[in-house]
């Protein structure tokens, strides 16, 4: 079945691939996202949980006869995060329990040659894509289609496959050239994050309860203006910085100290923004009581009478919000309620979490704290609980914004699946 998107656009998924053109004995180009937390000193994965996501997908093109060459970035050029994939790779094998052979380059005659003879059932990684000057470039699929990089690795592949969501929203070559050359499809990481996203914008997952925390303010901002305007959130509940601005909006005294932290980070200037979305009715609740911090001292500070330095939602903000879940049948949280780096002000953003799974409701998480968090309580693979693998591709998803990774896709499905178009 094809993936659908919430204007009813239609993406192949694997299963449409294989049914249209056959899997088995092609070779497959697919992009991931195995960008992790990497130890700046010993240049180790820390956290291989995106590389652990996409390991369903490699395993299934391999079942399928596929032979599949993995594209992937990791950090930037001259970030301490900026290193080689051969652990990546080590890690995806053992993950997807099959062979999984690492090359050192990308596009060089090396990396051609292991892929043209790449026998089907074997899955190569190539080395980090940003080693190529042109994967920094932002520009539209047509241009990035006629890129070096496309141009030298397209010949040698049947078809392409993007299953990094968490990448959409960049328009470099890795990401939209290749779909307008070979015919496309979701896999099955990008699958799901679309799936889950969907439920956003339909009437059986009313009534919609977005809980936004963190310290991205600009950005919540715009996503709280995109969802209001499309009527796709029926309660706000608000944590973090997101909260404290909107205080500020409302009026309610946040304390001194408070005031001066939102003044130095620029945020004190969105008042009149939040305060517009107020009036014109976006149902928001913020936080009664916060924990703070109060000359090296932990309190509970009651709305009104805070003066030390929030640091957290208090107790009766977490039983208020856990009462307005229960009603909810869909709930996004995104960003931490406190300052979760600190074991004492992690307890709001965990309360949060498990009264959200806990509510029955259908739950989508976005947000790598968060996402931390939901494992160490034990419900990861819950089945009403989605994780994001995406960041800033999530944030302009539901900012209502056009992802360029899924433009491409779009584009291709036109040209190499126009049955797709038809049956909508």
């Amino acid at each position: 079945m094809p993936c659908r998107l919430r204007n009813s656009q239609l993406l192949p998924t694997i299963d449409d691939l294989d049914e249209a053109y056959g899997i088995k004995g092609r070779r497959v180009i697919l992009r991931v996202d195995m960008n992790s937390p990497v130890d700046p000193k010993t240049k180790r994965v820390i956290d291989d949980s995106r590389i652990r996501a996409h390991a369903s997908t490699v395993r299934e093109l391999v079942e399928r006869g596929a032979a599949v060459v993995v594209l992937s970035h990791q950090g930037r050029p001259g970030d301490s995060d900026f290193t080689t994939l051969r652990e990546h790779a080590s890690i995806l094998e053992r993950y997807a329990g099959v062979s999984v052979d690492f090359i050192d380059d990308v596009i060089g005659p090396a990396a051609r040659e292991r892929i043209a003879s790449l026998e089907p059932g074997r899955v190569l990684v190539l080395d980090n894509t940003r080693l190529i000057s042109e994967e920094i470039i932002e520009a539209t699929p047509e241009r990035h289609a006629q890129s070096i990089f496309v141009q030298r690795l397209a010949p040698l592949a049947d078809y392409y496959v993007n299953d990094a969501f968490a990448t959409a929203h960049r328009s470099q070559p890795s990401i939209v050239g290749f779909p307008l050359l070979l015919p496309s499809a979701v896999g099955r990481v990008m699958e799901r994050e679309l799936e889950a996203l969907s439920k956003l914008y339909t009437a059986e997952s009313k009534p919609r309860v977005f809980v936004l925390g963190g310290g991205k303010v600009h950005d919540t901002l715009r996503i709280l203006e995109h969802l209001h305007a499309n009527k796709a959130v029926d309660r706000v509940l608000t944590a973090g910085l997101v909260a404290e601005l909107f205080m500020l909006a409302k009026g309610i005294d946040i304390g001194e100290q408070n005031r001066r932290f939102l003044e130095t980070k620029g945020i004190t200037a969105l008042v009149p923004r939040a305060r517009r979305l107020l009036l014109r009715g976006l149902p928001l609740e913020t936080p009664v009581d916060f924990v703070t911090l109060v000359d090296g001292e932990v309190r509970v500070e009651p709305v009104g009478s805070i003066k030390g330095l929030i640091r957290d939602i208090g107790p009766q903000t977490v039983k208020m919000y856990t009462e307005i879940m229960r009603e909810a049948r869909l709930i996004v949280l995104r960003g931490p309620a406190g300052v979760v780096e600190d074991p004492r002000f992690r307890e709001g953003s965990r309360a949060l979490v498990k009264a959200a799974v806990e509510s029955g409701a259908y739950v989508i998480i976005g947000g790598g704290h968060l996402n931390v968090i939901a494992a160490e309580l034990g419900l990861a693979g819950r089945p009403n609980l989605h994780i994001s693998t995406g960041g800033g591709a999530l944030l302009l998803f539901l900012a209502g914004e056009e992802l360029p990774g899924i433009r491409a896709l779009l584009e291709s499905a036109r040209k190499f699946f126009p049955q797709l178009a038809d049956s909508r």
